[in-house]
């Protein structure tokens, strides 16, 4: 992954000149992003900056994209992990530049026109520029995976980039760019190119996935995204989701060292990753699983104060201030790090699964099937509001890119194509059974059927209670009181949530920047619509998966 800035909407009479500078000293308040390289393009239309992380062709590659005649200019965030198929198709009327997995974007883009999002499947957010009709195509992937964003400066001209930071202080109107959309200047429309049959549950009703199915769809989606030519590994929290995405991970390297194939440089040597306090839940895990799997396991420990020093970057780079994606994000953040200095640049991530198989806890509470796969949905639709982009800037704020395997496009058509009915957990039956029993054999049992611990419980328990402390410590009864009047827009709900969000401010003031991130009462992750399932979230909401009395097994410690 990498970013991007653009402008577009120049007129005569702009100053060319100094709108380069000050696009890139704007994008280098992302180039932890990529690192690797600085691209830029300008002409009377536009001005495009990219920062590289360079993961496929790394020698090539770089950015922004020209096609041959010099027409069209692409920058873009992200991976596409069917370009080979693409290619083939596309090859005969299109002169390729270079090794690039993401220039098919630029040759589907002159076959097709701007639908040609349609055909891909990766991560992805992009700015294709093009010269002769003078306009701009703007697009982002399906989930929003990558993060994306778009504003006005005070002249009219339309910017956007990969993260919220660039744009402060130049946009005045600020906001995310919507998963699965697409604008193209050249009509002035933002159109929806995603959306799927299994959206509405009378789709999915009676649909069933055989096991075998399940699985193979899941390791075909993990063989896709282990494309990269660099030193890769996996985060291995010893939860479900993480040791499944390990397993398939190392079953690959291990047939890539037997076969002796070097048609492409994937890295052999399955590392892991883990992070905790000390005593931490999924690091005693994640040793199991890594042990079984036979990674070359790191399982690195984090103090309470080492986490609290590390709070403002957290926020300043995931640029948030919801009380869950903190809490997570910062042990990711600090795993980041740690896997940057030992020379990885890709991992592979569990993200994904709960929303598609209810895995949070309060799903045990779902009354039926519809609202099982309803609040699916729901949770799906968000997810580039919480956990991919928890993943992703907690991640690239080091230069590494995470990619989420379970949100593979063609797993998620296969996945969500299930009648709800046999995703539904209780009354004995654990969350994500079906998953489970679609892998039985590759994962010690202990992990196979482990409870579903979300990743701030997961480091230790200790974290949330120790942040919690630490609000109430610091955020005086006074100043909670007036929390409605400082932040009128989502007032925090408690001192943890008020704590974060004075943070927030310092480093994106104003409402626009505010109205990016979502409100609502949620309990273990919930979404609110799903407080109705039983009277008692009610009383008791929490982000924490402890906060489900009846089905944590600490939710009364």
């Amino acid at each position: 992954m990498c970013s991007i800035l653009g402008i577009f909407g120049l007129q005569a009479g702009d100053d060319l000149i100094n709108l380069r500078r000050v696009a890139l000293e704007l994008s280098q308040r992302q180039r932890h992003r990529g690192p690797d390289w600085s691209g830029v393009h300008v002409d009377a239309g536009a001005i495009l900056v990219h920062e590289r992380l360079a993961i496929v062709d790394p020698a090539g590659g770089a950015q922004p994209i020209r096609s041959s005649d010099g027409n069209l200019v692409l920058a873009v965030n992200g991976e596409i992990y069917n370009h080979r198929e693409l290619e083939q198709d596309l090859s005969q009327n299109y002169a390729f530049q270079t090794g690039s997995d993401c220039e098919v974007i630029n040759a589907l883009y002159r076959a097709e026109g701007a639908e040609c999002v349609r055909r891909l499947n990766g991560i992805f957010a992009f700015a294709l520029w093009d010269r002769a009709a003078g306009c701009v195509v703007i697009a982002r992937d399906p989930i929003g995976v990558c993060p994306l964003y778009w504003g006005h400066d005070r002249e009219g001209r339309l910017w956007v980039a990969s993260e919220m930071k660039a744009l402060v202080g130049v946009c005045a109107d600020i906001s995310a760019f919507p998963p699965g959309h697409v604008f193209d200047s050249a009509s002035g429309k933002l159109r929806r190119y995603y959306a799927k049959p299994w959206r509405d549950h009378a789709a999915t009703e009676g649909v069933t996935v055989a096991p075998e199915v399940l699985r193979a769809s899941f390791e075909a989606a993990v063989h896709r995204q282990m494309m990269t030519d660099v030193p890769y590994g996996v985060l291995l929290s010893g939860g479900l989701d993480s040791s499944l995405v390990a397993a398939c991970a190392a079953r690959f390297a291990r047939r890539r060292v037997e076969e002796d194939d070097a048609s492409e440089a994937w890295w052999p040597r399955l590392h892991s990753f883990a992070i905790g306090l000390e005593g931490s839940p999924d690091l005693a895990a994640a040793e199991i699983a890594a042990e079984s799997l036979g990674t070359v396991h790191h399982g690195f420990r984090y103090t309470f104060e080492e986490g609290l020093d590390a709070l403002p970057e957290v926020i300043r780079h995931v640029e948030t201030y919801d009380v869950t994606t903190i809490r997570a994000s910062t042990p990711m953040y600090l795993l980041g790090r740690r896997i940057k200095a030992m020379g990885v640049k890709m991992v592979l991530s569990g993200e994904g699964s709960d929303e598609i198989f209810g895995g949070y806890l309060y799903f045990h509470k779902a009354p039926n099937a519809r609202e099982f796969h309803e609040e699916t949905v729901r949770k799906i639709d968000a997810l580039h509001l919480y956990d991919c982009a928890r993943a992703n800037k907690s991640m690239m704020a080091w230069g590494v890119e995470a990619r989420v395997p379970f949100l593979d496009l063609e797993f998620l058509d296969v996945a969500m194509s299930m009648d709800a009915k046999f995703k539904m957990a209780g009354n004995g039956r654990i969350e994500k059974a079906v998953l489970r029993e679609a892998f039985a054999g590759a994962l010690p049992e202990a992990i196979l059927w482990r409870q579903k611990e979300q990743f701030s419980d997961g480091v230790g328990y200790g974290w949330i209670d120790g942040l919690k402390a630490h609000a109430e410590a610091h955020v005086s009864d006074r100043e909670f009181a007036a929390a409605s009047k400082r932040f009128p827009l989502n007032p925090p709900a408690t001192k943890e949530g008020y704590f974060y969000r004075s943070i927030f401010e310092q480093h994106f003031p104003g409402t626009a920047c505010a109205e990016t991130i979502p409100g609502g009462k949620s309990i273990a992750c919930s979404s609110p619509a799903a407080i109705a399932w039983d009277p008692a979230f009610a009383n008791a909401a929490d982000p924490s998966g402890r906060a489900v009395a009846g089905v944590h097994l600490a939710a009364n410690a």
